[in-house]
């Protein structure tokens, strides 16, 4: 691996680890219900739509972990096998928040695309 290339991974990736560490450190200091990865990729999210050169930073992180996402599976795959009697155990519960869980997914994806479309015949108005 050149050393520019290593020096543009380990930047992206020191990145990424920040913005983690900064959601851990909030879901813990404000003791917020979320977990911090997920703070930490909305901060990153907000942080790439205010600055569009971030994006090149993080690049050749993420297009690193995305090759080997496949191997990211392992684990909660794992963790599945271990606690498969209890998945057995509460299959009822498990199987209403999937299902529950999709449908609302569905009617908010719903939603937003009508509020999306609603908005893109407003400026094509007021663009003719």
């Amino acid at each position: 691996m050149d050393s520019t290339v290593s020096a543009n991974f380990l930047n992206g990736i020191t990145l990424l680890l920040a913005y983690q560490l900064v959601g851990e450190v909030s879901a813990r200091l404000l003791n917020l219900p979320i977990p911090g990865p997920v703070i930490g990729m909305v901060l990153l999210f907000f942080s790439l739509l205010v600055r569009d050169s971030l994006a090149q930073v993080v690049e050749p992180a993420a297009s690193a972990l995305l090759s080997h996402l496949s191997l990211l599976f392992v684990p909660a795959g794992v963790g599945v096998m271990v606690h498969f009697g209890r998945i057995g155990e509460q299959w009822l519960p498990i199987t209403a928040a999937l299902l529950v869980g999709t449908l609302i997914t569905l009617a908010l994806t719903a939603l937003v695309m009508l509020g999306v479309q609603r908005l893109q015949r407003r400026s094509a108005h007021h663009d003719a």
